[in-house]
């Protein structure tokens, strides 16, 4: 199996290895993606953060790549990568990192409700956990 992880945070990578600690094998590979604006250099470094923490916690599989890819529209990036990797599942939380006051529990974020549309291959949408 190939998973396809889309992520915008420390936060959102934890939950999603969280998810994965208990379905992935050695046999199964992940590619986790992190879209930023190249001019925004905060973006980047949460970016880079956030891809920092799969390696680590997903080692015992079989492949972990991270990818750090320029861009505003990271739905577009996302379903490019999954055909170009061939990914089986394309994991994502519901919104980017910890909701603040204003978003209602259980809401779902414009970037998930896009890929949910759009995408031809399973998408499971993982809850990130209160911190």
């Amino acid at each position: 199996m190939h998973y396809l992880v889309g992520t915008t945070s420390v936060h959102t990578t934890a939950a999603v290895c969280d998810y994965l600690d208990d379905r992935a094998t050695s046999d199964d590979s992940v590619t986790v993606v992190a879209v930023a604006p190249a001019d925004d250099a905060t973006a980047r470094r949460d970016a880079q953060e956030a891809l920092n923490v799969a390696p680590v916690r997903l080692a015992r599989l079989g492949e972990v790549r991270t990818e750090l890819r320029d861009g505003d529209d990271p739905v577009q990036t996302l379903l490019e990568t999954a055909t170009a990797v061939d990914a089986d599942e394309l994991l994502i939380t519901p919104h980017s990192g910890l909701p603040d006051e204003s978003t209602p529990v259980g809401s779902v974020g414009s970037t998930a409700r896009r890929l949910l549309a759009a995408a031809s291959l399973p998408v499971v949408v993982v809850p990130v956990p209160d911190v």
